[in-house]
């Protein structure tokens, strides 16, 4: 294949198909691949700024059936340090939230076999009816399908009832790869791959705005990869035109930490920097109907993050006030809302608070939140 052929598809927006991402990946300069994939930003992202945002990464509950060989998050049934959280530890959460100027809440959790529809547009209702101005990013396609399944409903039925419960958006938790062989190893008790595709579709359908992920550096294939990457942006391409689908793409790396995967596949996180940001240029070339891309500081940290904003990334993502699930495996990386808008600066970058919409905020008055990174 011809490198400059394949640059000149990628900026024209075209998509590439599978053995020319493999190509790319594999053959194409770093500062090359960089370059290709921080015009496309250019085009898609035009104001230039790096956006960020301010929320929280709350869970609903610990216990999960899923049994995934890369969580240490989870508890079982019946184990004694499992939890579904009460209302008044969300009400205090919150309302701690709000002071540090966030607005929203990534709610996710476990497959609880007891947990289904009704808690949760019970839950949102709630929330809702409490803080009218919360925004609730809730959720993953598997924990809509496990809802589906506890509940006897379709996935149209589930996300209908969610969003009209106070659900704004979903994010894209549970795509690890998106390839039935892999999910098989490493999370076989999650819904498979095309589940996930299935429930993202059908969110879309009914108005929701959702992100997609990518976790790697396992057990897959770079050709798994490139294939995950297609998967998305065929659904996003399957969108209504009124939509907006997937919002944003973020491609993070395995933490290995302590994991059954670890121990039981001998599955070690081995990714160098190099090799993120190449992903991150190749996530911006292979998905050119998904506008925004985030740099997962928190499974590389500031320096890669910093460097992936000149590769194709226009998002920094969250200063996360609170994040249990990765943390737990091993990410040991944190930002203050001040540290993370230097950060963006010394990028060469005009930090810019956003929405889960990616609609610009202004600066709100705010208590700073002391963390180290």
């Amino acid at each position: 294949m011809d490198l400059n052929a394949l640059y000149e598809k990628a900026l024209a927006l075209e998509f590439l198909d599978v053995e020319e991402g493999i190509y790319l990946f594999e053959h194409a300069p770093m500062t090359e691949l960089a370059y290709v994939a921080n015009e496309i930003r250019k085009k898609q992202v035009p104001h230039g700024k790096v956006t960020w945002i301010i929320d929280r990464n709350m869970n609903t509950t610990n216990v999960c059936t899923a049994n995934c060989k890369f969580c240490n998050f989870y508890r079982i049934p019946g184990h004694g340090d499992s939890y579904t959280t009460d209302i008044e530890t969300y009400k205090t959460k919150i309302e701690e939230t709000f002071r540090y100027g966030g607005e929203q809440l990534l709610l996710q959790g476990g497959h609880h076999p007891e947990l289904g529809l009704d808690y949760y547009v019970q839950l949102f209702k709630q929330l809702k009816s409490l803080y009218p101005n919360l925004k609730l990013h809730a959720l993953g396609p598997p924990e809509v399908a496990h809802i589906c399944k506890v509940s006897g409903v379709s996935h149209l039925e589930a996300l209908t009832a969610l969003k009209a419960a106070g659900m704004d958006s979903m994010p894209g938790p549970g795509a690890e790869i998106l390839d039935d062989r892999v999910r098989r190893l490493i999370s076989k008790g999650k819904c498979g791959a095309q589940e996930w595709l299935d429930i993202m579709e059908v969110a879309h359908q009914v108005g929701l705005t959702t992100s997609a992920t990518m976790m790697f550096g396992h057990i897959e294939t770079i050709k798994e990869r490139v294939e995950h990457l297609i998967k998305i942006r065929t659904v996003q391409a399957k969108k209504p035109e009124d939509a907006k689908g997937f919002v944003a793409f973020i491609p993070w790396t395995f933490q290995d930490v302590d994991t059954l995967l670890k121990k039981i596949r001998r599955a070690k996180n081995d990714t160098t920097a190099e090799e993120y940001i190449r992903m991150i240029a190749l996530s911006r070339i292979m998905l050119p109907n998904v506008k925004n891309i985030q740099a997962s500081w928190l499974t590389v940290g500031k320096r890669v993050g910093q460097l992936c904003l000149h590769a194709g990334a226009n998002d920094f993502g969250s200063i996360m006030i609170e994040e249990n699930v990765v943390s737990a495996a091993g990410a040991p990386h944190r930002f203050t809302a001040s540290g993370i808008q230097e950060a963006i600066r010394e990028a060469g970058f005009e930090p810019q608070l956003r929405n889960q919409q990616y609609e610009f905020r202004a600066m709100p008055q705010m208590e700073e939140q002391v963390i180290n990174y």
